[in-house]
This record gives structure tokens, sequence and C-alpha cells, in this order.
């Protein structure tokens, strides 16, 4: 059984329940539905709380950050975020501070300076509440990496999700004795990408979809090494037996784990997924540790 910890967006979808048990019935474990606002944040709270295996994250997107300034009180901002944390810690269901970072790809969104402002504010988030970070980085990796350097003490671990950079700027990241890189479809899209993706080391990296973004789409260079497929069909002709064409689920992150192994040359993917979950396991739910690797040993022998 390939055992899974998917992270993505919200679904607003009104078939929720079934993209939920397709993700269950492809080895899913639980979910982390990922926080971009305030607003969205509650409603990441509110989602989590209707199912044991969900959790989120509280925080503020690189492209949402003129919200603290908007707001007209951005320290007020702040509180109700730390809030927020706090109430879903106690609820057993927040696990991280995020989606934070930089993303200069999209400064149409919000400018470069209060990015960095904010990003940097969020740290803060972490410290208070002793969570560790969900991170985006997008065309900004020395603006990142500074931040994060200067507040590295702030933070017990993270993951920079959705990595589309460089050898160079994964090397940097890597640096950081407490820092995951995240693998997604569009860390798999070219040549280049999988190049990078192939001197990640296993024991630092984590794989998600992104869900509902991020699909491993049949230009990528990484479909090649898909090897489960799902049926879909438009939106127009949808049914519950069929994924949304074009809309990316939890259940396809086996379809990441299947192109990292490829393009890394690993014929044993129940080992790798094994890693990887560890990996997941011990930033967002360190408590969980051993009784994952009890689980996990077990399943193997089971098959054996």
């Amino acid at each position: 059984m390939f055992k899974g910890i998917y992270n993505g967006k919200q679904h607003h979808v009104s078939d929720i329940a079934t993209v939920l048990s397709r993700a269950w019935n492809a080895g899913v474990d639980r979910i982390i539905v990922t926080g971009g606002s305030l607003e969205e944040s509650k409603e990441a709270l509110a989602i989590a709380e209707t199912d044991g295996r969900l959790f989120c994250t509280v925080g503020v997107h690189p492209t949402r950050c003129k919200e603290f300034e908007e707001s007209g009180d951005p320290e007020k901002h702040f509180q109700a975020l730390l809030a927020l944390a706090k109430e879903g810690i106690q609820k057993g269901k927040v696990v991280a501070i995020g989606e934070c970072g930089l993303d200069y790809d999209r400064l149409h969104f919000c400018p470069p300076e209060i990015q960095k402002k904010y990003f940097e504010k969020q740290f803060e988030l972490a410290y208070a509440t002793k969570l560790p970070m969900f991170l985006h980085m997008r065309a900004a990796a020395e603006d990142f990496c500074e931040i994060v350097e200067r507040n590295i003490n702030k933070f017990i671990g993270g993951v920079t999700h959705s990595f589309t950079g460089s050898a160079e700027d994964c090397d940097k990241l890597l640096s950081f004795h407490n820092m995951y890189v995240g693998v997604n479809g569009c860390s798999l899209k070219m040549a280049e990408n999988l190049d990078v993706v192939r001197g990640i080391p296993v024991e630092r990296m984590m794989i998600e979809t992104d869900s509902p973004y991020c699909e491993i789409k049949s230009t990528h260079a990484g479909i090649n090494f898909v090897k489960s497929l799902w049926p879909s069909k438009k939106k127009e002709k949808y049914d519950q037996e069929s994924l949304v064409k074009g809309r990316n689920e939890p259940c396809l992150v086996r379809q990441v784990l299947e192109v990292v192994a490829g393009c890394k040359g690993i014929s044993d993917i129940d080992q790798l997924s094994a890693t990887l979950y560890q990996n997941t396991c011990r930033v967002f739910f360190p408590h969980d540790l051993d009784s994952a690797a009890d689980a996990l040993l077990a399943g193997r022998h089971e098959s054996e």
C-alpha cells in the first residue's frame, strides 16, 4: 500500500466527498489543506475539522500580502492569524505556518517590498507557535534565502514546496539544516527540471500535488514515468467515477511518486514512498513518527 501525505489548495467544489474518497482509496493517509490568506486559513481550518485525516496551515501567500496593509491595521491582522493558528493547534488541526514566501513571477498581485516585509513577519508566527513552515519560492531565490537565513532560528523546520528553481537554488535551500524541498507536477515539466530532481537527496525531499493546480500534463517531461492513470472527463460531462479533466486531485500524488522514482532510477518504489512519508511526518507530524514507521514496517512484512 502506498502511504502518502498530500498537500493542496482548497477544493471549492461540490464533489469534495468523492475527491477525498479517491484519495483515501489511493493510499493517501492525510491531507494538509493550505491557507493562503486570513480568510482562506479560516476556511482551511473549517474543512480540516470535517475529517480526522484532514489538517491545515495558517498563513498568507506572497501574492496576497497586501491584505496586511489593506486591513487598515497590519498588527491586528497578524494577531488574528496568530489567534487562528493557536485555535487550530488546540484542535489538533493546524500543522504549519504558510503558505508564505516570495513570488516574483506575479508581482502584479503584490510588489516585492511588501512580499519581503510580510514574509519575514510570518516567521514570528512560526516562532510563537513552534510550528514548521510551508514555504513558496518562485523566481526569488536570492531574497528568499537571505530572509530564511536571517530567521533560521525562528522555525523548527519546513519545506519549500512546488520547487522549480535551478540546481544552485536547490543547493542553497539544502544548506539550511531544517529545510526540505517539495516536488509536484510543476517540478517535473522540463528535462532540466528532472535533472534538478535527480540531484535532490531522497532524505531531504517531499512530494505533493498542490491540487487543484500543478497536474502532470501529457506535455511534461515526467509523463514518460507515469504508470497510474485515472479516467477523466470534461467538467460538462463529469461523473463521480472520473476526474475532472485538467483538475489535479490528491490521489494523483501517486504519479508524482512514480516520476521521482523513474527519473532517479529507483526500482523499489515502496521504499522511496516510505522515506518520503517519514520525511513529511518528521516535519508536520513528529508526534506520530514512531507509529508511522511501525505501520510502514508492518505493511512491508505483510507484503512479503
